[in-house]
């Protein structure tokens, strides 16, 4: 199979969905790898890297669509490369559909083959490709939350840990999945005051196990979240529903709620946010204040790290990748049933049931499509 590897164009997005190691994986098993130029340049990856691994190096994104069968890469497609993807092409990407229409409607219209990282789903219903990015996003969150907590950055002014004779400041995680997990570990071990709140009383049961003296689990309601950020310096949004949108569970009467400076991170924005008042941001433009509250709501945020993002990135998605490539789309995802999962668009028809409620689309059972597809 032919393999493209496009420069990610999105605003501020640093990471490259194929690493030089990735290439000679590629390589090895018979594939051809065109990797755009200066791709893998701001995750730390030279153009000499990808050559030597087997890649041949295109001058532009256009060229790089237009010979590739399988298009790799990390975010969706934006607007200048919706008339570059073909018809029948594969495209292999998070594409979070069910927040955004023109994509959706875009990727109907070119009928590509869009197979989703954050779709693809075990047995257990773990999330594998979503997991690496979600751990560095949770990380994260409190890493930037902790920054904008600062005055210079309109926030309260409080030192996330605190000092001796000074308590420390107050973190309410809103969902104890992996993101949320990794933003309690991370508050706590700043030596924050933790707060994680969350549906699943068998998950707070494990995270009360698990996490230190400094975090207490509180079932999630709408009660229990209102007390909640009442008293937060700090508010993570951490909640999924794989495929579909996220519920708001902070509306915009709830601000009023908080102290001003309070600082809002909703990881979950790039699947619509759970928090009302978020909309997506940029790393060149991470936050804006509404009624007094720090919103900071970058749907990329792992972009900001590339260099461990991508290996991390890398490593959960080649194994699935180089199926793709060695038996066919078709036949992976017919066989694989972690891969069928991550079918959202083919031939021009909406295949995951999340996807067509975002958008009121008709939707098509994702085995008869394939039944159809193979034999036709």
């Amino acid at each position: 199979m032919i393999i493209g590897v496009p420069k990610e164009i999105k605003n501020n997005e640093n990471r490259v969905a194929l690493t030089p190691a990735g290439v000679a994986e590629f390589k090895k098993h018979g594939h051809l790898v065109y990797v755009q130029k200066s791709a893998g340049e701001n995750s730390g990856f030279s153009d000499e890297a990808y050559a030597k691994a087997g890649a041949e190096l295109l001058p532009t994104i256009e060229a790089v669509y237009e010979i590739a069968e399988m298009i790799i890469k990390v975010k969706e497609p934006i607007a200048s490369e919706y008339p570059l993807i073909k018809k029948d092409q594969l495209l292999f990407t998070y594409f979070h559909f069910a927040s955004s229409e023109p994509l959706t409607y875009a990727m109907i219209e070119r009928e590509a083959v869009c197979l989703a990282y954050e779709t693809v789903e075990k047995s257990d219903r773990s999330l594998p490709l979503l997991v690496p990015m979600s751990e560095v996003a949770g990380r994260m969150a409190i890493q930037e939350g902790a920054k904008y907590l600062e005055k210079p950055m309109k926030g309260k002014g409080i030192l996330l840990g605190g000092v001796p004779g000074v308590p420390p400041a107050k973190v309410v995680v809103l969902g104890g999945g992996i993101v949320g997990t990794q933003a309690a570990k991370m508050a706590a071990g700043f030596g924050a005051q933790v707060t994680i709140l969350d549906v699943s009383l068998p998950r707070l049961r494990y995270l009360s196990d698990v996490m230190p003296a400094n975090v207490t689990t509180v079932m999630s309601n709408h009660y229990n979240v209102m007390d909640a950020i009442s008293q937060a310096d700090l508010v993570i949004g951490a909640v999924l529903i794989p495929g579909a949108k996220a519920p708001h569970l902070i509306t915009r009467d709830m601000l009023k709620l908080m102290s001003p400076g309070t600082v809002l991170v909703d990881v979950a924005v790039d699947q619509g946010g759970c928090i009302e008042t978020c909309s997506p941001t940029t790393h060149e433009n991470p936050t804006f204040i509404i009624d007094d509250i720090v919103h900071y709501c970058v749907a990329n945020m792992p972009g900001a790290v590339p260099y461990t993002s991508t290996l991390a990135l890398t490593n959960a998605t080649l194994p699935y990748a180089l199926q793709l490539a060695n038996k066919g789309w078709k036949k992976a995802c017919t066989e694989n049933e972690e891969l069928k999962k991550g079918l959202n668009v083919a031939n021009g028809k909406i295949l995951y049931k999340g996807v067509a409620e975002a958008w009121n689309l008709p939707f098509e059972d994702v085995e008869t499509a394939l039944k159809d597809l193979v034999y036709a």
